[in-house]
């Protein structure tokens, strides 16, 4: 008898039923495929960047998803490195969307830059000098390590568990994670903190400048702090939604109530230093080279003010604080709704870090420069969802993604 591909124990939907839903995303997706294969084929025009946005809507959505895939190595660190061990319930799940968002970030470079077969120019005709050479590096090589995280899991089919060799090598996988997690710790450290380092030097553009330690802008330290916060708040959310979709209890409440209180915590602490750097900024940074705050906002729909306080109070301190309260954990609509603010706080922050930072006149005879992005543009953007969407439905469906599950979910 031929061994099942879905693993035992766990009801999944009838096969008619899934290819429908394969079909819908599919359809998605290969809407977004076309629209890159437009841009690889007649170049950049495709876009409504300009001589203002050289950086746009492709770089906001690759540094929102690597912020939001931090859920992987920082529930990595903490379930191999520092010892939770009740986050296994959930580690093969963040260790997932990890990997979909940083091959998404990816996808998204190769697409930005216009000429993907010249992508490797930055490997071999590195600018040394250039944090974005290091960031990379680092990209690059933290996929890969989410990639080899990723094997032992999919080895895990029963139909490939059946085959001793694969077995005993996914067993030993396993065994040696803790290298592997302390390894990307240490890679998306460095990365995540070079793409904040990016914003904080440029000097010409005062929105995003910042002073610091030695060579390191106080956006250096921010950027990894916000992702350590708000990326295991995306991992909840996604989770939530899973469930939802399925109609499943998957992982067990106090493994996600462990996760949120931990995310609060750095949460809170991340926003308190975020204010501390927005003042000084605003208070001596700014009027140091002749701005005020208000130079930097205007009445714009998305460029007013509003956007301040939406990052820092609305999708910062509030879910912050539902978060690091047990009675605001235990709560589920209060949860879902601090990781929802929290997952759109650190969102906004890339975007004004990317695209406000561009609108911004930076000489007294300029005024703000906007944009909007062209279809191509929207449409490779969603491009990594619709595939985020088919690897998380595979992987639910043929892998054993949730340890808890059968346990949750006696009926089946």
């Amino acid at each position: 008898m031929e061994t099942p591909l879905i693993p035992p124990g766990v009801k999944r939907c009838p096969t008619w039923q899934f290819a429908l839903w394969m079909a819908a995303v599919g359809a998605v997706l290969l809407w977004g495929v076309y629209a890159m294969i437009l841009v690889w084929w007649k170049g950049l025009n495709q876009t409504n960047m300009n001589d203002a946005y050289g950086f746009a809507l492709w770089i906001w959505a690759d540094l929102a998803v690597i912020a939001l895939g931090g859920g992987a190595f920082f529930t990595g660190f903490l379930t191999y490195i520092i010892g939770k061990d009740k986050l296994k319930g959930i580690i093969n799940y963040a260790v997932i969307i990890g990997f979909i968002c940083y091959s998404s970030a990816l996808l998204i470079l190769a697409i930005d830059i216009g000429q993907p077969l010249r992508g490797w120019f930055i490997f071999w005709h590195a600018n040394v000098h250039s944090m974005l050479t290091e960031v990379a590096f680092c990209l690059s090589c933290y996929f890969g390590v989410l990639t080899i995280e990723f094997i032992p899991l999919i080895l895990e089919n029963p139909r490939l568990a059946a085959k001793p060799f694969l077995h005993h090598l996914s067993h030993n996988m396993h065994e040696i994670m803790a290298v592997f997690a302390a390894t990307g710790v240490f890679l998306s450290f460095f990365h995540q903190g070079s793409l904040g380092g990016v914003a904080g030097v440029l000097f010409g553009r005062p929105f995003a400048y910042r002073e610091g330690i030695f060579i390191w802008p106080w956006t250096f330290f921010l950027f990894t702090w916000s992702a350590a916060a708000c990326g295991p708040c995306f991992t909840i959310l996604v989770t939530w939604i899973t469930e939802k979709i399925t109609g499943k209890k998957l992982v067990q409440q106090d493994v996600i109530g462990l996760l949120a209180k931990i995310a609060g915590w750095m949460l809170i602490t991340y926003i308190i230093a975020k204010s501390i750097d927005t003042l000084y900024w605003a208070l001596v940074t700014a009027p140091g080279m002749g701005f005020t705050l208000m130079d930097f906002y205007t009445d714009h729909p998305i460029y007013n003010i509003g956007i301040l306080f939406a990052e820092i109070v609305l999708c910062g301190f509030l879910p912050a604080l539902i978060l690091i309260t047990r009675r605001g954990r235990e709560n589920g609509f209060l949860l879902i709704l601090s990781v929802l603010l929290a997952v759109l706080g650190c969102s906004i922050n890339r975007w004004v870090m990317v695209l406000q930072v561009m609108a911004v006149p930076v000489f007294s005879f300029e005024s703000w420069f906007l944009y909007s992005p062209s279809w191509q543009e929207v449409a490779t953007t969603i491009l990594p969802v619709a595939y985020g969407v088919i690897l998380i439905s595979l992987a639910h469906r043929y892998l054993p993604v949730f340890p808890q599950e059968k346990e949750l979910n006696p009926a089946n």
